[in-house]
């Protein structure tokens, strides 16, 4: 949002017919961002000239949802162009606010959406493997990497693509899982006088079918299956290895391989079926397929009664399964998974970070995620808590005595200054480079991860900084950090990275914390653009907490999408507002965010496409 015209101050008082308020955009737009957002062609490609209604707004809440998050921000417009007063920005606030969250359902009519064919993950197909044969060899971790789609997540249909190498890796996968597998798991029926070869074939196949197809087989699908039987018998191979063969060809099916839900006549949005919704549960909290209550619930056409729906939420959440909610989801939503690839610190000047402590970083985030799950507890202690998860490597680390042993466990804070997910080494070594704290990593971190509002890539002549942070020239890094974002074009994206990343430098580049840099007093003061000051983690996670609604958003949008394994659209955004509203009345407490999705409309209905 660019600037306008000189003063204005008049126009605050000097509204349009009501009539034409509810239809014209706020004057006070015209006078400060038309002039450089008011052409087809606007500045840094953000054109809000089409944007002439109030109708038009409602209808693109992406934008302008952005547009309110800077006005708070108070990055637009940018320094140097006409400012509106206190009191003129306050008004834009309160109005674009009340505009945005009361629309004409109308304008955004209901639209579960819909999700291409869902190939399984390397995680998914490693957990339902292990539920469907009892196998926890983890045949996937040689497939091709996932990537990560709309959310960031890596369970995201549009970009689970099929490469030739990865049917190569599912026959090789296939064999090994039936190899593994207990022969009493595979063979729960045998031959007998009065049950035939087939017979008991045709049992164990069926059952195993019914499972990884997670969904009743038509008598074709498992007579298509028994002919691979029927051959391998006629070449006089054993009962074992000709129902393996049957098997080996069920692991390697579409239907397995992909959580395939079945369209219907007409292009209206309708509910998926039992057995789907069961599936759905399944992989957004376990990772994995159903279990047989989820199927028998399915099965008896129960499991959509809301008070069912709730009990079984409640009941996977409290089984040891979903830890895959904690390790796939918040894994990948704080980025804590880049311990492991980008993350590297200095061997020579770090050497005290080793692999055992890396696991324990990750362990902890991973641990206080599922911890907060089971527990119920508020999801505001994301971001401060007076407990976290240590063993007595990392404890030691902290500083924090009167840890022993190998083993995670919850560990009450007496300092304040850790507590909450900015604070965790984990978090605090991906934001750092290999030598040195990065301020701008960290700050963009919080911004973008947490809080939802993301910064733009640098531009071409940005420049750069220093491997370390040694002072230099009489300057310290904090100083030649600030003539570096003095910059015009630098400016307006580092006042809004820098103070955050400013009050979290009294921990170094692997999470220790510090009290001087080179030997000079770690300064810690940050000034946000709305001219608000604070210095150091407590005060910092303080002001966070006054944004709890604002994080709040962003958790429901990242987790809406990770369940709904798709990125989020224009039309999700109502789903969005509401789970978030409810999760907000209910005191923030995880089961509300978790239930809220269940049951949202997008989770258990879809449309053709």
């Amino acid at each position: 949002m660019g600037a306008g015209l000189a003063s204005g101050a008049n126009q605050l008082q000097a509204k349009p017919d009501p009539v034409e308020y509810q239809k014209a955009i706020h004057p006070l737009f015209q006078q400060f961002c038309f002039r450089c957002h008011g052409e087809k062609n606007g500045n840094g490609g953000v054109s809000l000239a089409a944007f002439s209604t109030v109708t038009a707004i409602q209808k693109d809440q992406m934008t302008w949802r952005k547009v309110l998050r800077q006005l708070r921000d108070r990055t637009m417009p940018p320094v140097g162009m006409p400012q509106p007063t206190a009191e003129q920005r306050d008004h834009l606030i309160s109005w674009l606010t009340d505009t945005l969250n009361n629309v004409d359902p109308s304008l955004l009519p209901r639209n579960p959406g819909r999700v291409l064919i869902h190939r399984l993950s390397r995680a998914e197909y490693n957990n339902t493997v292990r539920d469907l044969f009892g196998v926890d060899s983890h045949p996937a971790d040689q497939f091709p990497a996932d990537g990560g789609g709309g959310g960031g997540f890596d369970n995201n249909a549009d970009t689970l693509f099929v490469p030739p190498i990865l049917m190569e890796r599912y026959l090789t996968a296939a064999s090994q899982v039936l190899d593994e597998a207990k022969p009493e798991r595979l063979f729960f029926a045998h031959p007998s006088p009065t049950l035939s070869r087939r017979a008991a074939a045709r049992q164990i196949v069926a059952y195993f079918a019914m499972r990884a197809y997670r969904r009743p087989v038509e008598p074709a699908e498992v007579a298509r299956l028994m002919r691979l039987f029927d051959s391998s018998t006629q070449r006089g191979e054993s009962f074992k290895t000709a129902v393996k063969l049957a098997l080996k060809a069920l692991l390697i099916s579409p239907n397995f391989l992909f959580r395939v839900e079945q369209d219907r006549p007409g292009d209206a949005p309708y509910p998926v079926s039992d057995y789907e919704l069961a599936s759905r549960l399944s992989y957004f909290l376990w990772s994995s397929m159903p279990d047989e209550e989820l199927f028998r619930l399915a099965g008896q056409k129960r499991l959509r009664n809301p008070q069912v729906l709730e009990q079984q939420v409640r009941r996977m959440i409290q089984s040891p399964k979903s830890r895959a909610l904690a390790d796939s989801f918040a894994g990948q939503w704080l980025r804590v998974r880049d311990l492991y690839t980008t993350a590297q610190p200095d061997p020579k000047r770090f050497p005290e970070f080793t692999p055992a402590l890396r696991d324990a970083m990750y362990q902890e985030t991973v641990d206080f995620f599922d911890d907060l799950v089971r527990r119920d507890q508020s999801l505001l202690f994301m971001l401060d808590a007076n407990y976290t998860y240590l063993n007595e490597e990392l404890a030691h680390y902290y500083g924090i005595p009167g840890v022993t042993g190998p083993q995670m466990r919850r560990v009450e804070l007496q300092d304040r200054r850790r507590g909450g997910v900015l604070a965790m080494g984990s978090v605090l070594t991906l934001t750092s480079y290999p030598r040195r704290t990065s301020p701008v990593l960290r700050g963009k971190w919080v911004l973008e991860q947490i809080m939802g509002a993301p910064i733009p890539p640098p531009p071409p002549n940005a420049g750069g900084l220093p491997a370390d942070d040694a002072p230099k020239a009489g300057l310290t890094f904090r100083q030649r950090l600030e003539k570096h974002r003095s910059k015009p074009e630098c400016a307006s994206c580092h006042s809004r990275m820098d103070p955050i990343g400013f009050g979290l430098e009294n921990f170094d580049p692997i999470g220790r914390w510090r009290d001087s840099i080179g030997g000079a007093p770690v300064d810690a003061a940050g000034v946000l653009a709305t001219g608000e000051k604070f210095t150091g983690p407590v005060e910092l996670k303080r002001h966070l907490m006054q944004q709890k609604d604002e994080f709040t958003r962003n958790l429901t949008e990242k987790m809406l999408a990770y369940a709904l394994g798709r990125g989020l659209e224009p039309y999700d955004l109502p789903t969005v507002r509401a789970i978030t509203q409810a999760v907000a009345h209910d005191g923030y407490h995880s089961s509300a965010l978790i239930l809220q999705i269940v049951k949202s409309y997008p989770f258990q209905y879809r449309k053709n496409l």
